[in-house]
Formats: structure tokens, sequence, C-alpha cells
């Protein structure tokens, strides 16, 4: 009697467990991590299997000997006899130069087209539109190939260069251009200069919302803007010790900083092909801004700039920034097609190290955290920058 009621109450909290959402949801995770587990441990057990019969183990024991290869150009001091790892390092040094370069320039470059999208001026529109529509269907690697072949290959050799104001020099070389005494002083340019760029996002802010909040106002932010823009220039044009390309006889270029053929040609790839998406972003942002905010700003005597500045960006902002955090991580990935022009960036590295070393596997597990990284680091900080242009609700 005791055991046939036992075994009833058993069913019963089977039958009433198995009917629970809660327990499907967990049962589900659980069978899913197993899965991914033993997925994991056949390719891992197949790895060690096929490293075994070629008689050697998986290890990264071999970043530490030498490379014995030069690069073209790096960043950090390297020398052919210095270990894989530095090689690597160099790869990495030149690979961020690119995409430090490529998120600056792709944002303003992208943001500018976007807002022109919108202009009542016909030949800019027209020219905003065709640049978006040619670009965007035009493969990137097909793009890297033509600004290197097509525009900077046809610059002139050194001894007929051309000179911009005597500041900049163009040759089939490269680009050369003015830049800080040292390194050191260079790095200490980039620093300050994001320190007031931050300083100027943050009072700008501040002066905006005392503008919508009150309709007046915001004269001590302005002069803080101001001021904060000629301590930057002071400091930019006396601290840094600038150095000045000059023309040598016989041709060629001294002093200043030399920007090589296939640095300039896959920036100006990356940057014009991604700034064509942005410019999409952008122009989708601010559509989603209603007419109302457009029509409710004018009631109030605002001419166009100050209603894209005070009402329309800033809710746009919402809309854009989630999507340019996606085009940045593109742009972090693309780098990796500058290998076709020979430029040194960590994928050139890589594919030489696993050539000379016969460690595919492992060169590409250091490349994928690589870029993984990157991109997570591109992701948090722009994640940030979201939560701040979020609406704040009670």
């Amino acid at each position: 009697m005791n055991s046939d009621s036992s075994g009833e109450s058993f069913a019963q909290k089977l039958k009433t467990l198995l009917r629970d959402e809660r327990f499907w949801q967990v049962a589900f995770q659980v069978i899913t991590l197993g899965i991914v587990l033993l997925l994991a441990a056949f390719f891992v057990g197949n790895l060690n299997r096929n490293l075994a019969q070629q008689g050697r183990s998986f290890g990264f024991s071999f970043l530490f000997n030498p490379a014995g290869f030069s690069i073209g150009e790096s960043l950090i001091r390297y020398r052919p006899n210095d270990p894989y790892w530095r090689a690597l390092m160099v790869g990495l040094s030149n690979t961020l130069s690119l995409v430090a370069a490529g998120i600056v320039l792709t944002t303003v470059l992208g943001t500018a087209a976007g807002v022109a999208s919108f202009s009542k001026n016909w030949l800019l529109y027209k020219l905003s539109r065709l640049y978006v529509g040619l670009v965007r269907n035009v493969p990137l690697l097909l793009q890297l190939f033509f600004w290197y072949f097509a525009i900077y290959g046809t610059l002139p050799r050194p001894e007929s260069q051309i000179s911009a104001l005597g500041l900049v020099f163009l040759n089939n070389r490269g680009v050369y251009i003015p830049w800080a005494g040292s390194a050191v002083l260079a790095l200490l340019g980039i620093g300050v200069t994001i320190f007031a760029a931050v300083m100027a996002v943050f009072l700008w802010q501040w002066r905006t919302k005392l503008r919508i909040e009150t309709g007046t106002g915001g004269k001590n932010q302005l002069m803080g803007l101001i001021g904060l823009g000629v301590l930057w220039l002071a400091f930019v044009i006396l601290a840094l010790q600038w150095t000045f390309p000059s023309p040598v006889d016989g041709g060629g270029v001294t002093g200043g900083l030399r920007l090589t053929r296939e640095y300039v040609a896959a920036l100006s790839a990356l940057v014009f092909y991604t700034s064509a998406f942005v410019a999409e972003i952008v122009r989708a942002g601010i559509q989603s801004v209603s007419r109302g905010q457009w029509e409710a700003a004018r009631s109030l005597g605002f001419q166009s700039g100050l209603v894209m500045q005070l009402v329309v960006f800033p809710q746009a902002l919402r809309v854009i920034i989630p999507p340019m955090n996606s085009e940045f991580m593109n742009l972090t990935k693309n780098t990796s097609l500058a290998f076709a022009i020979a430029f040194p960036e960590i994928y050139s590295v890589a594919n030489t190290t696993y050539n000379q070393t016969g460690r595919p596997v492992e060169v590409f597990v250091v490349l994928m955290a690589t870029y993984l990284v990157m991109c997570l680091i591109i992701t948090l900080g722009m994640n940030q920058l979201n939560r701040a242009v979020q609406f704040k609700e009670r």
C-alpha cells in the first residue's frame, strides 16, 4: 500500500517537473553545454592525434626562437634575429596604427557624408549619394588595389615629387607629413589630444543640456571650450618640437614622418569603404527622429544648423552608436586585407611565421585571440558611449 502510494507520488512529481518551463530552460542549457564540450573534446583529441603522428606536440615555445626574417616597416624596434613573438608585436603595432587612424577618419568622413545627405545644396546632396552608392557596391579588396596601383602608384618619382605648401610631399614611395620631434612626444601629443577631446565632449553636452532646458545660458561652458581649444593648440604648436619634411637634392625628402605607400593605400581604402556604410547609419539615425521634433525646434526659431545640432543629432545618436560599433569592428577585421598590398600587418607577419615554423594551429590561435581582444575593447568603449547618450528614465 505504501509502495504504491510512493510510486504514484514520484510519478506525479516527475510529470509536474516535465511540465515546468523553468526545468526545460535549465535542461536545454545543460544539454547544449554537454554537446559543445563533446565537440571540443573530439576536435582537440583529433588535433593531438594528428600532431602525435607528425612527432610534434601543441605548444607556443617556438615563439621564443629567432624569427630570421625582416619586416618592411615597424613602429617598434625590430631586428631579424629577434624572436617570433616580437615579430608578431610589430605586426600588431602596425595593425593598431591602421585601426586607430581608420576609426577617427571614418567617423569624421562618414558623419559628414551622412549629414550631407540632408543638405539643401543640390551638388552636396548628389555627391553624398553618389559616394555612398559607388563605394558600398565595390569590393574592399578591389578598392585596396585601386588606391595602391591607380592612385598612389601613379604619383611621380621622388625626383619630381609633389609639394603641398612646402609642408606635405607626395611621391610614389609614400606621403611625407610634419610630425613630432620624437616618439615620446608623439605619444604625449596623442594622449593630450584624447583628453582634450573627452573634456570638449563633456563641456559641449553640458552646454547643450543647459540651452535645451533653459533656452539661454551656456556662456561659461562656451568660454571653457574656447579656453580648452586655445590651451590644446598652444601645447600642440609649442611643446611637440615639430620636424618638417624638406626636399633633398636629387629627389626624396628628409625630416617629418614618412607614411609608406602601402600604409596610406590601406588606410585610404579602409576609410573610404567603411565611411560609406557609416554615412548610411548616420542618415538612418537622423531619419529615425520624428518630424515633430524638427518642426517643434523650428517653431522656437532655431536655424537648420541649430536644429540638427541641439535637437536632432543628440536623439539620433541612440540609434547611430550600436551599428557604428559593428562597422568599427568590421574595419578592424578588414585590416587583414592589407596583406594583399604587402603592408606588414599582423596577418601578414603571422602568415610568414607559420610558413617558417610549421605551426599553423598555434599561430592561428594567437591571431584569432588578438582580433577577438581588439574587437572586445572596441565594443566595451562603444557600449560605454551608448550608455552615456541614452535617455535617463526614472
